[in-house]
């Protein structure tokens, strides 16, 4: 059964935020949402029967609303092979951080809810922290990115908390160690996780001068208890 994309209308949503998301997509499935939502919107249809990611199934019925031609398969797949050569990763990522820039607060919002990985990577260190949450509300992130995300030491502490309440990400060790040794985990956050690290990271937080004194007093504390 296709999933469905929650939490935007893209019915309404803006043309740049639709185009990030075609260039970006979390998944197939996003190019069918996007279609269905916005038949009445041919300035849209039209972006998405010039993206050469436009998968072929949906540029056919792309191309009916539209009347125009119908490309062949051939034409699709030749289109999107010299898409992706002719833009390095670096460049590709460059572009994407550059149009982040100009949207609004609204827009960044929706796009951190619903784009892909890239997009995430940036939305995840932007300056407002309910774009943050957001991007950790994202049904495609992964864990390894919610692992980046509990090392960084400039994200917000609501992001942080939103982290630790999350059981599902909380059972993974290195999520978990990435909060207590991340300096701005609330103490509370952090010391409730020390019985559950292992001896050697233990000893590694010990020495940690960056963690709250509180913390590493808590780490020193469970040391000497194990060692008896």
């Amino acid at each position: 059964m296709e999933e469905r994309l929650i939490g935007i209308d893209l019915s309404v949503a803006s043309k740049e935020v639709i185009s990030m998301l075609l260039d970006d997509p979390p998944d197939g499935s996003v190019y069918w949402e996007i279609y269905r939502a916005n038949q009445h919107r041919p300035e849209v249809l039209r972006l998405m029967y010039e993206h050469p990611g436009t998968p072929y199934e949906v540029l056919t019925e792309v191309s009916k609303a539209l009347s125009l031609p119908v490309k062949s398969e051939t034409e699709v797949v030749e289109a999107r092979r010299d898409y992706f050569k002719e833009e390095t990763q670096e460049e590709r990522v460059r572009s994407i951080f550059q149009r982040i820039q100009r949207l609004s607060v609204g827009e960044k919002i929706q796009l951190a809810l619903k784009g892909g990985k890239e997009v995430r990577s940036i939305l995840i260190r932007d300056a407002n922290k309910e774009v943050v949450l957001k991007v950790l509300e994202n049904p495609k992130i992964t864990e390894s990115e919610v692992e980046m995300a509990a090392r960084n030491p400039q994200l917000p502490q609501e992001a942080l908390r939103f982290i630790a309440k999350k059981r599902d990400w909380i059972r993974r060790y290195p999520i978990m160690y990435a909060l207590v040794s991340n300096p701005k985990t609330p103490p509370g956050i952090s010391t409730q996780f020390i019985s559950h690290l292992r001896n050697n990271d233990l000893v590694i937080l010990e020495k940690n001068k960056s963690i709250p004194d509180a913390v590493r007093n808590a780490v020193k504390r469970y040391l000497k208890m194990r060692k008896k």
